[in-house]
């Protein structure tokens, strides 16, 4: 399940992405989670009666949440002055600025 506040018009989205056009959304995340939960049941429902085959999710398990990356020493030192400046480390900065690369680019 991936969640997303909607900063523009309130509320947030809720989406499967193992589920294409699974999606829907609430004014807070409760009744979003709720609307998810019901939009999910039926789209497996309907999936189901036309006979369409359902995809196992992903498994986490195969992935540690560690990777090693090179990096040349200028971004380095960008990368560890910013979060010093922050006043965050430079593992919570890179998480930070991956993490909102990622939802800019995934969509």
């Amino acid at each position: 399940m991936k969640i997303v506040e909607d900063k523009e018009e309130g509320g947030f989205v809720v989406s499967y992405p193992e589920l294409p056009g699974c999606i829907t959304c609430g004014e807070t995340i409760e009744i979003a989670l709720e609307n998810a939960l019901d939009a999910k049941k039926s789209m497996v429902e309907a999936t189901l009666e036309e006979g369409i085959k359902i995809h196992e999710p992903d498994s986490l398990e195969d992935y540690s949440g560690q990777f090693k990356l090179r990096i040349s020493r200028s971004l380095h030192r960008s990368l560890a002055e910013h979060a010093q400046r922050e006043g965050m480390s430079m593992n919570q900065n890179c998480l930070y600025l991956l993490s909102r690369n990622d939802e800019k680019f995934s969509k």
